[in-house]
């Protein structure tokens, strides 16, 4: 597919758009007319030698950075005076005529919400078995903010489409009503507002800034957990959006009741609207997310059906590792200037398929040694217990704590996804093995013997991934 340099130059300002802010844009990328497009090179014209140098040091690296995924390949910028344009008054270029008188656009009153990404919208989000019931949930909230499934409560694993909800919830309300007060927070950021606000003796404004909004959207509520008095600032702050019948939408990676250290009252009122859970894609649902993925990237004539499914097969942790993956394989293109093939993705994306669980299919890659059963045969010989014991329903402390323990080496050494940890070790669920890993972690941070026994398995395991062989 052939572009024009207009197109070209289309496609890197919607880009830019996104990461420069509206003053620089506007002064700097707008005004610019794309010339031409030849050996790779963008020529864009500006008014006079200051801007186009300007450009060239502040902006013409971040637009070549934006060509893989925008076009499919390597473009480099450079900008030069433009004839037409150099005839031009300065005050005509840079400082744009007025336009017609329009009524004002009403200012968002919230100041403390983080930007939105354009992208994050329900257009965009792929609807899976794995997160059908989340993507209803959340549109319903959308359509009767306040009403139904307040607050909405939608957990998982990172990488999986939790926050794109949310702000998909946000971009819907301020469709229609621009004037809509909303704060999207992280947990941190909270507390960190809180701190703030005790330092400063500045609590009334703080507590009216986040208690008057319409919209509340809290990322990773799990990091409350162990903050005494900002579980209980937020607490309060629950209550009064809550009672004032507005929406509340939070995120965690696993559900309000596994979230340890957090107080009874506020999981209590994280379970009074909707608890929604967002589970790994399977491979029909991968796929339809990378050629959703491409076709809003216009990447469709760029990679080929059967890389798509190369990919889907074999990356299989997140929504974010699949499109890292997209954008790894275009980049390795670029920078090998070949044609993006099946054979292209297994060189670019080899540390990824070292990863996978199967790896017959490449024999380039050599296969790992370690599986599940050979992490649990070395945990129940460590423990004095059997294999069978660990994969059992038993829950006697003999076997909870090398259960627990196997649990946490397959997490370290093999990266398997919680759901097949799961069904790894009797068909256990997602909130089991959360509470499994957490477990083993705070042991071996207050138990240094602990430590050492499970530091001495990972050892004796990662000498046979290298080897082959394990010794007695």
């Amino acid at each position: 597919m052939s572009l024009s340099p207009a197109e070209i130059w289309e496609r890197l300002l919607t880009r830019a758009r996104q990461v420069v802010t509206e003053q620089t844009f506007r002064t700097w990328l707008e005004p610019a007319e794309p010339l031409s497009f030849a050996d790779g090179v963008l020529t864009v014209g500006v008014p006079d030698q200051f801007a186009a140098d300007w450009n060239d040091s502040k902006h013409a690296e971040l637009l070549s950075s934006f060509a893989p995924v925008a076009l499919g390949h390597p473009v480099r910028l450079q900008f030069r005076i433009s004839e037409e344009r150099a005839k031009r008054a300065q005050l005509d270029i840079f400082v744009q005529q007025p336009p017609a008188p329009v009524a004002p656009q009403p200012q968002q009153k919230s100041a403390i919400s983080a930007p939105l990404n354009p992208r994050y919208t329900f257009d965009q989000f792929v609807i899976g078995k794995s997160n059908d019931v989340a993507a209803a949930a959340a549109q319903a909230a959308a359509q009767a903010p306040g009403k139904v499934y307040n607050p909405l409560f939608i957990y998982g694993e990172t990488g999986l489409g939790k926050t794109h909800l949310m702000q998909a919830i946000a971009h819907e309300l301020l469709r229609r009503t621009p004037t809509l007060r909303l704060a999207f927070v992280g947990t941190e950021q909270f507390t960190n507002d809180f701190v703030s606000a005790i330092q400063g003796g500045q609590m009334h404004d703080f507590r009216r800034r986040y208690r008057e909004i319409d919209l509340l959207l809290v990322d990773d509520v799990q990091f409350l957990k162990g903050k005494e008095s900002t579980q209980e600032e937020f607490f309060h702050t629950f209550n009064a959006i809550y009672e004032a019948g507005r929406q509340i939408v939070l995120t965690s990676d696993r559900p309000p009741k596994e979230i340890p250290g957090l107080e009874s009252r506020l999981v209590s009122r994280f379970e009074w609207g909707m608890v929604a859970n967002v589970d790994s894609p399977d491979l029909e649902h991968r796929i339809a997310i990378l050629k959703k993925k491409a076709s809003l990237d216009h990447l469709e004539l760029t990679i080929p059906d059967e890389v798509i499914e190369f990919i889907a097969t074999h990356v299989k942790s997140s929504v974010r590792e699949l499109e890292g993956s997209i954008i790894k394989l275009l980049a390795y293109a670029s920078l090998k200037h070949r044609e993006i093939s099946v054979e292209l993705a297994r060189e670019a994306l080899r540390d990824k398929l070292k990863a996978s669980a199967n790896t017959s299919d490449f024999p380039d890659v050599p296969p790992t040694s370690i599986t599940v059963a050979t992490i649990q045969q070395v945990v129940a010989r460590e423990w004095g217990v059997t294999p069978d014991g660990l994969r059992s329903k038993t829950r006697t402390k003999q076997l909870t704590v090398p259960r627990q323990v196997a649990m946490h080496l397959c997490r370290e050494l093999l990266a398997l996804q919680l759901v097949e940890i799961g069904n790894a070790f009797g068909g256990r669920d997602h909130s089991t093995v959360i509470h499994s890993l957490d477990r083993v972690a705070e042991d071996m941070a207050s138990t240094p013997e602990f430590a050492e026994r499970v530091g001495r398995m990972r050892s004796m395991l990662e000498t046979l991934r290298a080897t082959g062989s394990l010794s007695a």
